[in-house]
Formats: C-alpha cells, sequence, structure tokens
C-alpha cells in the first residue's frame, strides 16, 4: 500500500499567494508521529442550599482542537555552500496563524491525512523549534508545533445538531439596559417569571442591572408553564 502524506488545504482563494509560500495546498515532508484530539463541553455548577453538591448544567459545547508535530529537514542538499535553509519549507506553515491582505484574517484551512483525518480548521498557533545549523547558523532542521481549532458554520452546526426540541436551558449575553424580567418577558413571554433567571444566576446580586456581556443560564420552561 502507497504511503499517503498528510496535506493542507487552502480553503480561502483570496489567501492563497504563491509568493507569500501560500499554495491552495501544502504538502507534509513527514506525516506526524501522533496527533491529539481534544473536544469538551462548558458546565455550569447551579448550587442549590441545602444540597450536598450542585446541580451540574450544560451550558454549551467547546470548540474541537487539533494538536500535532511535523518534522522537516533539507540536509539532503547538504551543509555546506549549497545547503538549504529549512524555512524554505516551514514559512508555508507559518504563514497560516498570520492576517492575509485580502480576508483580514488567518485563512481557513482543512488538514487531511488519507482516511484517518480531515478537518476544516483554523490555525491558532505554530511554534518552530530548530535543531541543526550550518556552521554560519542556517537552519536544516525543524520541529513545528501546530494547534488549530475546527471551524463549522452556524449552519453547519444546526444541521449536525438536528435538535428535536427547543425546550432546553439555554444561555443569554446580556446587553445595556436587560434585565432579568426584560429577558423573562423576550424568553417566556411573561416578565414575572424573572425569579426563575434570578435562581440559576445567583452570583448576579442585581436583577434590575446584570453586567452586560454576563453570559446568564435561562432555564428551560418545564411541562408548557412558567413558575412564578
Amino acid at each position: 500500500m502507497a504511503l499517503e502524506h498528510a496535506v493542507v488545504e487552502i480553503l480561502d482563494s483570496d489567501a492563497i499567494d504563491p509568493g507569500r509560500g501560500l499554495s491552495r495546498f501544502i504538502p507534509v515532508e513527514f506525516n506526524p508521529a501522533e496527533y491529539t484530539l481534544t473536544k469538551g463541553a462548558q458546565i455550569a455548577e447551579i448550587t442549590i442550599p441545602g444540597l450536598d453538591s450542585p446541580v451540574l448544567q450544560f451550558i454549551r459545547g467547546q470548540t474541537q482542537t487539533l494538536k500535532l508535530e511535523l518534522f522537516f529537514d533539507t540536509t539532503t542538499a547538504g551543509m555546506g555552500d549549497g545547503a538549504v535553509d529549512v524555512r524554505t519549507l516551514t514559512n508555508s506553515f507559518y504563514q497560516l496563524v498570520k492576517i492575509q491582505p485580502k480576508a483580514h484574517a488567518p485563512p481557513r484551512i482543512r488538514i487531511t491525512w488519507g482516511e484517518g483525518l480531515s478537518l476544516k480548521a483554523i490555525v491558532e498557533s505554530v511554534d518552530q523549534k530548530f535543531t541543526l545549523f550550518t556552521p554560519g547558523g542556517v537552519p536544516l532542521r525543524a520541529t513545528l508545533s501546530l494547534s488549530m481549532r475546527e471551524y463549522k458554520t452556524l449552519e453547519e452546526q444546526l444541521a449536525e445538531l438536528n435538535l428535536q426540541s427547543s425546550d432546553h436551558t439555554r444561555t443569554h449575553t446580556v446587553v445595556e439596559g436587560d434585565t432579568f424580567a426584560s429577558i423573562a418577558c423576550e424568553v417566556y413571554g411573561d416578565p414575572r417569571a424573572w425569579r426563575r433567571i434570578a435562581d440559576a444566576n445567583k452570583e448576579i446580586d442585581d436583577p434590575t442591572a446584570p453586567p452586560a456581556g454576563w453570559q446568564l443560564v435561562v432555564p428551560s420552561i418545564e411541562d408548557g408553564t412558567v413558575a412564578r
């Protein structure tokens, strides 16, 4: 069976610029020895007096991340006058975290390795470690540590979730002028249900002026009724 090399594909056509080392496909010289996929969930602790431990409430999923190391070597060209700077190979990956002139953001990419790995992502960080040099200081070997976050549009996420009911606890980002009563009116259709929100957010001292930007836990409506 032929060896399949991992490859990085740039998905934003505006970011492709061969002059800056960004072609549509960026080949990986040596496949990674391992990689790590991480996925988490944000969980809130809702404290209720008298219970032995707080009630755990799911808030939202967290972005899946991929971490891997890539090795590059140019010693086959020699270590003398004809030595090749290994950065000619690593620069393409370094460019993936830089703001692109047209998009004003790092490009979206897809990393693929045969049938085992395919992830659409944005590169979050690139660490370059150089380990072998010519007498003149030209780096010939490098290990790149890449960290990337999975990228999905809102439409893609909603399609994957395929939620069967909208009656679940949610979050609400407080904006200037919000009160628990106004949020209860928006969510439940009844401003008198503000205490349900207050009970789930006991760390907020003033329900008439919650801090702007705060992520409130908004409990679901149980059995089609609102507790008052």
